[in-house]
């Protein structure tokens, strides 16, 4: 299926799978991640945060205790609220000589009051130092302090009249505890209250809305003052705060999804328990992440979808570019090999549109070789024709003639005459040879045969003006060469060479096996020889065609033959001096 889609598409196609739907689900994992870090983040801060409140508020409760401890063993103050006064100026006194509380309120700003309770009908309320009423021995406070020892940590509404004071304090956290003395067989009541602003300000600057709490339910301290005095339940956590101690709990804070983190505290030498509550709405948390979410999905999709058109744009110009390509191979499988590949770019494409035009090329210099080795071939076989014709054409009645031939020869044998019967034999088994014009190739043995039979006649002629030497290498026997290749070159060499020269004419044949493995034939006279000037006309002569020149038909011929059969570097090498004799070579390849 994939093999029969379009190359755009495919690129397309595995542009989706394997880049842009990884990159998405990893930016859907990426982001899972990131919010669940967020969420995690926000927990351990919040965490952190509540653990750092605890330390400070345990530094902020530690001046209160350490105040009732010492209050605890006062007897200044002991004597002060046990004593009977007879009148209000010895009470005056009194509580003008002690001045303790107030300095201890002065000197800490952790607390912003002290109050000492105890049943003593002489004394009267100067917002330090109160007898009891039966409405304060009805209140919570009272009754918890005076059934133990302990300290207790507790809020305390100043809605309370017997406690509230002139400047209307608000919202106390105050610590409650009973003062026993037993030489007077009475216990006080010892109330340290806390000041707000401190427990307020150390929520101040927490991230998340933070809250603590008494035992009774009652916010003493929060980031919201106005949430100070009113219970946990107004605040809607939505889970029971009271039954649970430390941990991290999902619930749903004023119908939000909200994380509520809880911890637990006991001050120093207390018995109460003061919680804090530390609640943040996922929402707000993952606000940021989505935010950051939304923008990192945003560029992921953005960059994709940029890369999608740059894909595109790139599998429609390859694909183009193949189109141009495949449309000029069909021209070239037409039969046009006229087409020039013009694909720009150094990149696979474009090497092959380069490769395309070298083939094209080599395709039309291929064509033009075997062309031009058809037009060669032709030409040899005419020139091979024109040859058998000239053969044909001198050979008048060549039949007749080798008849009466052999009709001479035994006439002669009967008569006794055995070198004209020799001879008459010679010229016929030659005529023979010349007959045989069908042969296209002859094995160089018969070739030296026919030239030997040539040479007996010759040397009949001429008697002892002509000495001939054959140097044949057997190696070369059999192979084969055009006939009548070597005979025209020995006719030339005794026909010129006994032109106009006395005495005796040697001419030597010899063929030998070089060793490039090429067959080297040498004719070579010692008859008259030749002008330089002459040597370069015969030259010219046996390189032109035909109809230019009448004379050296032989050579030529030769010479004609040797080139189209073997090539121009295998040719006649003529060379002569006037006086010294002729010398003619040329070579052919041994496997030809």
């Amino acid at each position: 299926m994939v093999n029969n889609m379009k190359l755009k598409y495919k690129l397309i196609f595995f542009y989706i799978i394997v880049v842009m739907i990884p990159v998405l689900i990893a930016g859907v994992i990426l982001t899972n991640y990131f919010r669940e870090g967020a969420l995690n983040r926000a927990i351990d801060q919040a965490t952190n945060n509540v653990e750092k409140i605890k330390s400070q508020l345990y530094s902020k409760l530690r001046v209160p205790t350490d105040i009732s401890n010492l209050l605890y063993f006062d007897e200044d103050l002991e004597r002060l609220v046990n004593t009977h006064y007879p009148s209000i100026l010895e009470l005056t006194k009194a509580y003008l000589n002690y001045t303790d509380l107030k300095e201890y309120v002065l000197r800490y700003r952790e607390i912003s009051n002290i109050r000492f309770f105890i049943d003593n009908p002489s004394l009267v309320d100067d917002m330090s130092i109160a007898p009891v009423t039966p409405e304060i021995r009805t209140r919570n406070w009272y009754t918890q302090a005076m059934q133990n020892n302990q300290i207790y940590w507790m809020y305390i509404h100043d809605k309370d009249p017997y406690i509230n004071s002139p400047k209307g304090t608000i919202n106390k956290l105050s610590l409650v505890r009973q003062v026993p003395y037993p030489e007077y067989s009475k216990s006080g009541v010892l109330m340290v209250q806390v000041n707000q602003n401190e427990l307020n300000q150390m929520l101040h600057q927490e991230p998340f809305e933070t809250i603590i709490i008494d035992e009774q339910g009652y916010i003493v301290s929060a980031k919201n003052p106005q949430l100070v005095g009113s219970t946990v339940d107004a605040f809607d956590i939505g889970i029971d705060v009271g039954a649970q101690s430390k941990g991290v709990f999902t619930t749903q804070v004023k119908d939000k999804d909200s994380y509520v983190i809880i911890d637990e505290m006991i001050p120093e030498l207390s018995v109460s328990r003061l919680k804090i509550i530390s609640v943040f709405e996922t929402k707000s948390i993952l606000s940021d992440a989505n935010k950051v979410s939304q923008l990192g999905l945003f560029i992921v999709i953005g960059v994709l979808l940029v890369a999608l058109v740059l894909v595109y744009t790139i599998s429609l110009l390859t694909s183009n570019r193949l189109l141009r390509l495949s449309r000029q191979l069909n021209q070239v499988a037409l039969g046009n090999l006229n087409v020039v590949s013009h694909i720009d770019g150094t990149d696979e494409i474009g090497q092959l549109s380069r490769q395309f035009n070298y083939m094209v090329a080599s395709i039309n210099q291929l064509i033009k070789q075997v062309i031009e080795s058809n037009e060669k071939n032709s030409t040899l076989e005419i020139a091979q024709r024109e040859i058998k014709l000239k053969m044909m054409a001198s050979q008048i009645h060549p039949h007749f003639l080798f008849n009466a031939l052999e009709s001479i020869r035994m006439n002669a044998h009967l008569r006794g005459e055995k070198e004209i019967a020799n001879i008459v034999r010679l010229l016929g088994k030659l005529m023979r040879k010349n007959l045989e014009v069908g042969r296209e190739r002859a094995p160089i043995k018969e070739e030296i045969e026919m030239i030997r039979s040539y040479l007996e006649i010759q040397k009949f002629r001429y008697e002892d003006r002509l000495e001939y030497k054959i140097t044949f290498d057997p190696a070369a026997a059999e192979v084969m060469i055009p006939p009548l290749i070597i005979q025209p070159l020995v006719e030339n060499s005794v026909v010129h060479g006994l032109e106009n020269k006395e005495g005796t004419v040697h001419v030597s044949i010899a063929i030998t096996l070089t060793e490039n493995q090429e067959i080297e034939v040498i004719v070579m006279d010692d008859g008259i020889g030749m002008k330089e000037g002459r040597l370069s006309e015969i030259m010219e002569v046996i390189t032109k065609a035909e109809e230019e020149e009448q004379g050296r038909i032989g050579l030529r011929n030769v010479q004609q033959r040797l080139t189209l059969y073997y090539g121009a570097e295998h040719g006649l090498s003529i060379s002569s001096r006037e006086g010294e004799g002729t010398r003619i070579t040329f070579s052919i390849p041994k496997e030809q």
